[in-house]
């Protein structure tokens, strides 16, 4: 290797050593950058920064990152996510592990209205928790369920980090959405399986839902029904229908559906100044760490490719005396260990495209790989040490030690695994609805 290639590696190194140390990421991919460019590259590095932070500037699918995320937090502070829990137990309050039924089905279609974790994982944790430690649930399988279900908004569209990854990997968002539903859908059921199959098991895992505290009326509990459901389901459908029908790009259906957010928390009574203020500023902190690393990193992928190093890497993988698919799973196991140190989007903005050139020599199909990516990504959130699921969950439920929490998270994530492997194998799960759709 040359000296350059030599720098680049070094840098990738010490990015990964002081991340383990707890060094801001987005600071840290910006400061290595500039020092080790400035050292191989010389002052036009700095040219080389502001061109690629000036070419991120005009991706106009990134705009769509804060309009979904405005639109995740309002939803859950106008209270759908209660009203929807809420309608869920009322319906199957008399099967047995019904509480893990209404966890994950309610973190599954909130995960449509949202595209964000924190938000759904902390909900759910306030609203199913006392009543799963009141009904004698299992500790260790409702943190599990709790923190699985909400995990699925990574995944499920409107998911932000899909948006983030289109434009990495070269492929649109909205066949990247289309794609997502399959495995998000498959691991929904999978989950659904193994609580009932537990409850059915030992009844004692997950008893109904005590008589005293059923709706006895049906015309009560079809009237919750209606009003928990239907509204968040026309969000759902205007929003990703308009992407999926091609009538609006992401960025335009994402402000379709922070406006009708706006306009069911108004309906609700839920809306006041206070709300859209909150709203408002988390979703300019989430917004602003999403992009800032975006760019940090874009200058980052930026002068590692030009250092040579990116090169390096690419013919080292196509060179190992491997088939295509094992050089895929090699590709996969990289990132699933990635997720245990990394949040998704340095995997997605600084990783992914270290590993994008060899899969494209490869001609794997990158929207397959994209979703492939997505549910490999999403075991980051049950993984530890960063497990951020576990963190948002504890906080809001002092009552589980970190230890049952993450138990539970590990039989959760061994079935997510699962499910990767199922995409993995059988490529059609996530390819399905956009060969309908699109007619790839």
């Amino acid at each position: 290797m040359s000296g350059n290639e030599i720098l680049g590696m070094v840098m990738l190194a010490l990015l990964i050593g002081v991340i383990f140390i707890g060094f801001p990421i987005s600071f840290t991919l910006l400061f290595l950058a500039l020092v080790f460019g400035f050292v191989g590259l010389g002052a036009r590095v700095f040219d080389l920064a502001f061109l690629q932070a000036l070419g991120l500037m005009k991706e106009e699918t990134l705009a769509a990152v804060p309009l979904f995320i405005f639109m995740g937090f309002i939803t859950e502070r106008a209270g759908l996510m209660e009203r929807l829990f809420q309608a869920f137990r009322d319906l199957l309050a008399p099967v047995r592990g019904a509480l893990y039924l209404v966890v994950i089905l309610t973190a599954t279609v909130f995960a449509m209205a949202t595209g964000i974790v924190g938000a759904a994982v902390t909900v759910l944790g306030i609203m199913a928790a006392p009543v799963m430690i009141k009904a004698g649930y299992d500790a260790r399988l409702s943190s599990g369920a709790i923190a699985a279900g909400g995990t699925l908004g990574i995944l499920v569209p409107p998911s932000v980090m899909l948006v983030v990854m289109g434009p990495v990997i070269g492929v649109s968002v909205a066949k990247l959405y289309a794609a997502a539903f399959g495995p998000g859908f498959l691991l929904a059921g999978l989950y659904i399986a193994y609580t009932l199959f537990r409850s059915f098991a030992n009844p004692r895992l997950g008893p109904p839902v005590p008589i005293e505290e059923r709706v006895e009326s049906w015309s009560v509990m079809i009237r919750e029904v209606i009003i928990g459901i239907f509204p968040l389901a026309c969000l759902i459908g205007f929003t990703l229908g308009s992407i999926l029908g091609g009538l609006a790009t992401p960025t335009e259906a994402a402000a379709v559906g922070a406006s009708g957010a706006i306009l069911l928390a108004i309906a609700y009574r839920r809306m006041t100044l206070d709300v859209l203020k909150q709203a408002m500023l988390a979703t300019m902190t989430t917004s602003s760490m999403v992009l800032f690393l975006a760019v940090a990193s874009n200058v980052f992928g930026a002068v590692f490719s030009r250092l040579g190093s990116a090169q390096v890497i690419t013919n080292w993988l196509l060179s190992l005396p491997l088939p295509p698919m094992a050089v895929l799973i090699v590709v996969m196991v990289l990132i699933f260990l990635l997720g245990w140190p990394f949040e998704w989007p340095a995997i997605i903005l600084v990783f992914v495209p270290i590993f994008y050139p060899v899969l494209q020599a490869l001609k794997f199909d990158m929207l397959w790989v994209g979703v492939l990516i997505a549910v490999n990504l999403q075991t980051a959130f049950l993984s530890p040490p960063v497990a951020m699921s576990a963190y948002y969950l504890k906080q809001v439920v002092p009552q589980w030690g970190l230890g049952t929490i993450y138990r539970g998270m590990s039989d959760f994530m061994i079935i997510q695994i699962i499910g990767l492997a199922l995409v993995l194998a059988f490529p059609i799960i996530a390819l399905w609805f956009p060969n309908y759709m699109f007619g790839r």
